[in-house]
């Protein structure tokens, strides 16, 4: 096991390496959401998506697009451009309606 990971790390490039890192970060962020999300819904016993879902849908999808640009993936790329779109428009809609009063939904 260790032979391999020698091996690994000595096969990639620093650069490589910043950009496996970014992907493994990017990833881990964006699967916290759901975390997040079951978290929340435990709370009340009910479905509810959390503001801090859409964050983590954002940020983590903002390094994933990343990381597939940089992996000239086109099937990720589009995925992850899509989902940004999403995820802004829900963090919009927070933000209108903690500007209107209303509070997060």
């Amino acid at each position: 096991m260790t032979q391999m990971l020698v091996e690994f790390w000595r096969s990639h490039s620093t650069a490589e390496l910043i950009w496996i890192a970014v992907g493994l970060i990017a990833q881990g962020m964006f699967s916290a959401r759901f975390l997040v999300q079951w978290v929340a819904s435990e709370r009340v016993r009910r479905s509810i998506v959390p503001e801090a879902f859409w964050y983590f849908s954002f940020f983590g999808g903002v390094l994933l697009l990343a990381y597939a640009i940089h992996r000239r993936d086109p099937v990720f790329i589009l995925g992850q451009a899509f989902g940004l779109i999403v995820y802004t428009r829900n963090i919009w809609f927070l933000h209108r309606a903690r500007r209107e009063g209303i509070g997060p939904a």
